[in-house]
């Protein structure tokens, strides 16, 4: 009984990426005759390399030193403004990928006209000569280059994506939502408490401790309410202070602590006690 030879396993970035099938079997792609990649590796090399000029100017809007793109910032950090090293090198590496394979693309085919060392026309050149490319023998490493150059500007431009942490069952009566507030790195504006049922139901992030208070009272017959440790920046986006506030607030009224994988967290009923006798908040429960 004949069999078809088994073909080359592809080494691009999504193949290095797979965890192993559920069948045990490989958790590389096989590549078609000729190519150096698999369908799916190589639409994913073409995929990201149109975007890498698009991740090039969204980190050159950064180089002032913010967290997030915001206005654009043409020329670098405006004077006084501190310095994005993490968006600079982002760019970097961009340009020297992009210029890099351009460079391989012109020598290996003895092309005279090349690229200026732009994002833009570079990635045009590559996006050419891409059928070519696919089929070169070092496809693979151009793959898993790219993919590390959009990882690391994606990074960059949005560093942690936002947490969601339940707070628990809506409070209002009838009401079967339920309670949870967003935490955005980096934000430090006050942020809410919304019902995932109705968007009439919501209250300040101050309001988290409390609410949670009416929770466990409401739940009581299921056994005692588990203590809830807060990092410094949670506290500090719940309820619009500074970092340095909750520090000296924590120092001052010796609110107890917990350290966790080199964090400290600090129970919420000291928070609590502190930040509702500040604000004058009205206590919920």
């Amino acid at each position: 009984m004949n069999r078809e030879p088994v073909g080359a396993l592809c080494r691009g970035a999504g193949c290095a990426r797979r965890g192993a099938s559920e069948d045990g079997g490989p958790a590389a792609r096989p590549v078609p005759a000729g190519a150096a990649l698999c369908e799916a590796c190589r639409a994913r090399l073409v995929r990201e390399l149109a975007g890498l000029p698009g991740l090039y100017e969204e980190c050159g809007r950064l180089l002032g030193g913010s967290e997030r793109s915001q206005e654009r910032v043409s020329g670098g950090p405006l004077p006084g403004m501190p310095f994005n090293a993490a968006a600079s090198e982002a760019r970097s590496a961009i340009l020297g990928v992009l210029g890099s394979w351009s460079g391989l693309v012109a020598d290996e085919r003895r092309l005279r006209a090349t690229p200026p060392r732009e994002p833009a026309p570079m990635t045009r050149f590559l996006l050419l000569h891409a059928g070519w490319l696919a089929g070169h023998p070092a496809a693979d490493a151009l793959s898993r280059e790219v993919a590390k150059a959009v990882r690391r500007a994606r990074h960059v431009i949005e560093p942690v994506a936002p947490r969601r942490v339940a707070v628990g069952a809506c409070v209002e009566a009838g009401c079967r939502g339920g309670l949870t507030v967003t935490l955005r790195p980096g934000d430090t504006s006050p942020t809410a408490i919304t019902c995932d049922t109705d968007p009439a139901h919501h209250w300040p992030g101050s309001q988290w401790l409390g609410l949670g208070r009416r929770i466990a009272a409401a739940r009581r017959d299921e056994g005692a309410a588990r203590v809830r440790w807060l990092g410094a920046g949670d506290i500090a986006r719940l309820w619009g202070i500074a970092p340095g506030s909750v520090y000296r607030h924590a120092s001052e009224r010796g609110w107890r602590r917990l350290s966790r994988s080199g964090r400290t967290y600090y129970h919420e009923a000291d928070v609590q006690e502190t930040l509702e006798s500040r604000t004058g908040t009205a206590k919920t429960g």
